[in-house]
């Protein structure tokens, strides 16, 4: 099966069942094994696609001579390859693009679609060209949202709170190919060392921050590194949280929402592998998940448990909690281009509630001097600043408190806001949107 087949039955599953793309992607690869430029194509195009969606039914709306919205989804999926693939692939001739996507119509929906395909994707291709012209008369938020391809409720939310400036550079580091970032595991090896190994292997990369991260676009040739556990694939973005708690050796740490545990061993690192962490999943497959990284990198004081985070109580008394809640997401946009269609102003609503029930449950498992860590990777007001705000009113015996250790430059401590910190995407080229604060319980 050829790379833009692969694609499109990622995109059919991704729209008609729900599931999340890059499963579908990895799931389709493996079972079909093409080889290595048919790999990266379907994976170009099936995240071009879905980063660029709204703009490519825009474009093609203006060529199609129905209603796009009430066209089958595979008719639907098939244009929006071919238009990605004219509008922005410039290697591939029009006419390989407009051939390969009329013979999928032919096989998915027959001859007479094949031709209705032939037809948008040719005019598109003698018609393409900047959208400036069409979009000069639309408001500022319609006509970003098109331009850039995002939900318009959401830029008007990220117009509002951060002004157009601020915006854009969100909406274009969403839109770029985000760069695998790797932490080097302390307990095998150095930054220096690996430093050094990476360049004999001939992959460029940058060095970021905290040191033991590193940035690269080439995950193939790092393969062989974390496969060895020597690194693993982690945001620095998502070190924040850990670096704010700042395990000790010999601690007791209770990861509350854990999976797929990459903060739970960058913890267990910090730590030298001396103490415990209780690592908390629903789902006893992802904390299945958990164990094999902790395996793979060589940590054993990790314990799962499969229980709803909720409702957990520990057998020990941990002296610090990390709670990286469920939330929308909005700052790894990026990375997971198909999140962004999924989201709702709903859904946010549902998970600020949920959200509230888990810093309330995990007050309650905290010692006065406990220390408490909430994070995010979303950049939502509700699920962050004013989350906390909420918890503070509902909890006097809690207060903000200073990061123990100095940070990141990039971490900027949120003017009137001790102890909280947030990243937006686009400020610092690699970096996730993330946000997290530093919670003490005093005495009553």
């Amino acid at each position: 099966m050829k790379a833009r087949e692969i694609a499109l039955l990622t995109l059919q599953e991704t729209d008609t069942q729900a599931k999340k793309s890059e499963q579908s992607l990895h799931r389709l690869l493996n079972r079909h094994k093409p080889d290595k430029n048919d790999r990266s194509l379907a994976t170009e195009l099936v995240n071009g696609v879905l980063r660029y969606r709204l703009r490519l039914d825009f474009i093609i709306s203006l060529s199609y001579h129905h209603d796009l919205k009430k066209a089958a989804p595979v008719l639907r999926n098939i244009l929006r390859l071919g238009a990605y693939q004219l509008l922005f692939l410039d290697k591939i001739p029009g006419w390989a693009a407009v051939d390969e996507c009329v013979s999928l119509a032919v096989k998915y929906k027959g001859r007479h679609i094949a031709g209705i395909v032939n037809g948008v994707l040719r005019r598109i291709a003698s018609e393409k060209g900047s959208l400036d012209e069409v979009l000069k008369n639309e408001p500022l938020g319609r006509r970003l949202s098109l331009e850039y391809s995002h939900p318009e409720w959401l830029l008007q939310r990220w117009l509002k709170r951060y002004g157009e400036e601020q915006t854009v550079a969100m909406l274009s580091s969403n839109n770029r190919a985000p760069l695998l970032s790797l932490r080097v595991n302390t307990l095998k090896t150095t930054p220096e060392i690996m430093g050094k190994a990476l360049k004999d292997a001939s992959v460029t990369f940058t060095k970021a921050a905290p040191e033991q991260f590193m940035l690269t676009h080439d995950f193939t040739a790092c393969e062989p590194f974390i496969h060895l556990g020597l690194v693993t694939v982690q945001n620095p973005t998502q070190a924040l949280p850990c670096l704010l708690l700042d395990p000790m050796p010999d601690e007791t740490i209770l990861d509350l929402c854990s999976a797929p545990g990459g903060k739970a061993t960058f913890m267990a690192e910090l730590m030298k592998n001396k103490g415990s962490i209780l690592a908390v999943d629903r789902y006893r497959n992802k904390c299945e998940k958990v164990m094999r990284r902790a395996k793979a990198l060589g940590i054993s004081i990790i314990e799962t448990f499969a229980e709803n985070a909720e409702t957990f109580q520990p057998d020990k008394q941990p002296s610090a909690i990390l709670l990286d809640v469920p939330c929308t997401g909005t700052g790894v946009l990026g990375k997971k281009p198909d999140l962004r269609w999924r989201i709702t102003p709903q859904q946010l609503d549902e998970l600020t509630i949920l959200q509230g029930k888990l810093l309330d449950h995990a007050a309650g498992l905290l010692n006065p001097g406990g220390v408490l860590v909430y994070a995010t990777c979303s950049i939502e007001p509700e699920e962050n600043q004013l989350q906390i705000d909420r918890f503070l009113e509902r909890h006097p015996d809690f207060s903000r408190d200073h990061s123990p250790v100095p940070l990141p430059v990039m971490f900027s401590e949120m003017p009137s806001a001790p102890g909280a910190f947030i990243t937006l995407p686009g400020n610092h080229e690699g970096y996730d949107g993330g946000f997290a604060q530093r919670l003490l319980k005093n005495n009553r």
